[in-house]
Formats: C-alpha cells, sequence, structure tokens
C-alpha cells in the first residue's frame, strides 16, 4: 500500500476516534443548584469577592493536563485566557484544537458560581460586598479539561483547583480546595468533556463544604 493512502487512512482513524479535533470547541459549564440546601440556622450574609485566573500556561507542554493553547501563548490576551478550559487531542495524543467557553462566559465566572453555591448549601446568604464584611474570593490555579487516548476508550479528564479566602466575623482563612472527574467514551463529543467537568464540579462543592466544616464556618 503506498504511503500517502497509509497517510490517509490514520487521519481517518484519528477521526473516528477523536471527532475531528482541529477545530475549536466551545461548550458550556454548569454549576447545578442542590436539590436542597443545609438545614443548618442562616450564617448570614457573605459576599463574592475578586477571582482572579492564576493558571500557568505553556506552549508545547509534556502533560497534557498543562494549559496551552493552539498558538503561542504568550501572545493571548488576558480577556482571551480566560475563556480557555481545555485543548483537543488527537487519537496518538497530540495536542490540536482548543477548547473555550461560549462567548460572553469565563473560568472567574465559573468559580465564583461555585462559591455561591458552596456557601448557599452552608447556609450562608449571597449578598453585595457592600452590604456585609465577609468575603470569598479566590485563585484559580487550574480549571481545565484534556483527553488522553485508549486501546478501548478514550478518557476524558477535568482539574479544577483553586486558593479560596473566607472572610468570616474579622478573621481571614485560606484554602486550598480541589475537584477532579474522570469519564471514558468512544468519541470527543461535547458531552464527554461536560460529564468529566460535571463530576470535577461536584467534587469541588463537596471539598469545599468539607474543608468550610472542618473551619467553623
Amino acid at each position: 500500500m503506498k504511503p500517502r493512502v497509509l497517510i490517509v487512512i490514520g487521519v481517518a482513524a484519528g477521526c473516528l476516534t477523536s471527532g475531528c479535533v482541529t477545530g475549536r470547541r466551545s461548550f458550556s459549564v454548569n454549576v447545578p443548584p442542590a436539590e436542597s440546601v443545609a438545614k443548618n440556622t442562616a450564617k448570614g450574609a457573605i459576599a463574592i469577592g475578586q477571582i482572579s485566573d492564576e493558571r500557568h500556561f505553556e506552549n508545547k507542554p509534556d502533560e497534557p493536563s498543562t494549559p496551552s493553547i493552539n498558538g503561542d501563548v504568550n501572545q493571548l490576551s488576558a480577556t482571551a485566557r480566560s475563556t480557555f478550559i481545555g485543548r483537543q487531542r488527537g487519537s496518538f495524543g497530540h495536542a490540536w484544537g482548543d477548547i473555550v467557553l461560549p462567548e460572553g462566559q469565563t473560568v472567574q465566572g465559573k468559580v465564583a458560581d461555585l462559591l455561591r453555591e458552596g456557601l448557599k448549601r452552608r447556609g450562608f446568604t449571597i449578598a453585595d460586598a457592600t452590604a456585609t464584611d465577609n468575603s470569598a474570593s479566590a485563585e484559580i490555579q487550574q480549571f481545565w479539561t484534556w483527553m488522553s487516548p485508549g486501546f478501548w476508550a478514550l478518557s476524558f479528564e477535568a482539574q479544577i483547583k483553586c486558593k479560596v479566602t473566607i472572610v468570616h466575623g474579622g478573621k481571614a482563612t485560606s484554602i486550598i480546595v480541589k475537584g477532579y472527574g474522570l469519564n471514558h467514551g468512544q468519541f470527543a463529543k461535547d458531552v464527554n468533556w461536560q460529564e468529566a467537568f460535571d463530576a470535577a464540579i461536584q467534587d469541588f462543592l463537596t471539598n469545599l463544604d468539607e474543608q468550610l466544616d472542618a473551619a467553623g464556618m
């Protein structure tokens, strides 16, 4: 068989397993509300403070979990950077197209949603910063999804990691909160990455609740 034919077959096989990952992909990451909130006594009002994107991007990183883009990260503006949440990969693990949030959405906004939901589950009332001295802020260290090829199935992973600082009753407490999700699928469809993020979000909320409980909040 001619080498050119083999190349065509290889590209076709990669598209079948990875969903043709050369273009940019976009989907929303949602933070679902709890079916029921905590029954404990209300803990008062708290405001969502500054959420900063401190993720470290690299050009052609060795690990797919390290944020990268289809281009030069040094040319990436802070505004555009805040929308990137993953990188697509081919069936042999080569990096291809970017994964971004829909227009108008950012990783800072998603982490703010996570904090709101987690604090409401603990019995806090979310208020404007002008109405309370209590606040919750975060530095985003990881908010990323990636795919790894496998013999029988593709592995879709998502990881969230934030340094969360809670100011409550005049006392500041900082905690590192993580969330991890893993999903397996045969094809690189949006839903497979979304389900990995769904699991990471639930894991993050569970870990946030446990750490707030340990801190007496």
